[in-house]
C-alpha cells in the first residue's frame, strides 16, 4: 500500500474517531457522577417474625398505637392527646435486660429475655396509682398481655415497628420511639 494513501485516509477517519472517543469520555464521566444505589435498597422487607431479628430489639423505645383483637376488632389505645402514650424501653445499659415503661396510668419495670425469636418479660413491677383515665381502663389488660406473647415481630425498616402477638391471638403494635 502506497504510504500517502493511508494516511490521506487516516486523516479522512481521525475527525470521527475523535468524536467516538470525546463521546465515550463524556458517557463515562457522567456514568461516574451517579450516586450509586444500593442493590437492597428496592428489596422486599424482611420477615418480621423472624427469629434473629429480635436480638435487633435490646436498647429501643417504643409507643403502642394499635391494638388488633383476635376477632379483628380494634381496641382503642390511648395516645397523647388522652395522656401519656403506653411505652416500652428495652435497655441493657445496666448490663443485664431491664424493661420499663408506661403502662397508662402507672409506670412499670422489670427484666426481659430474647429467646428463640420471642420477646417475653419475667416479673414486672409498678406503681400503684388509680386512674379513671382511659389509660388506667387499658392498664391491667396490657399488663396482662405483656405475660402471654406468643410471637414476636420486628421491622426495623422505616417504619420501624413491633408487633407482639399473644397466644389469644391479640396484637399490640408498637412504633419505634426516638427517645
Amino acid at each position: 500500500m502506497h504510504p500517502s494513501f493511508s494516511t490521506r485516509r487516516l486523516a479522512r477517519i481521525a475527525p470521527y474517531a475523535r468524536t467516538a472517543l470525546a463521546a465515550l469520555s463524556i458517557a463515562t464521566l457522567l456514568g461516574a457522577c451517579t450516586i450509586p444505589k444500593h442493590p437492597d435498597a428496592e428489596a422486599p422487607a424482611p420477615d418480621p417474625f423472624n427469629p434473629a431479628v429480635t436480638q435487633l430489639l435490646d436498647d429501643t423505645s417504643w409507643v403502642l398505637t394499635a391494638w388488633k383483637q383476635a376477632d379483628g376488632t380494634a381496641r382503642t389505645v390511648p395516645f397523647a392527646s388522652l395522656g401519656a402514650p403506653i411505652t416500652l424501653t428495652l435497655s441493657t445499659a445496666t448490663g443485664q435486660r431491664h424493661a420499663s415503661g408506661f403502662s397508662g396510668c402507672n409506670r412499670y419495670m422489670g427484666s426481659y429475655s430474647l429467646k428463640d425469636g420471642k420477646l417475653s418479660f419475667g416479673t414486672l413491677g409498678g406503681t400503684r396509682m388509680a386512674c379513671a383515665t382511659p389509660g388506667g381502663q387499658i392498664e391491667s389488660s396490657y399488663l396482662n398481655a405483656l405475660t402471654h406473647i406468643d410471637r414476636t415481630g420486628v421491622q426495623m425498616r422505616e417504619p420501624q415497628q413491633m408487633q407482639l402477638v399473644l397466644d389469644n391471638g391479640d396484637t399490640l403494635v408498637f412504633e419505634r420511639s426516638a427517645k
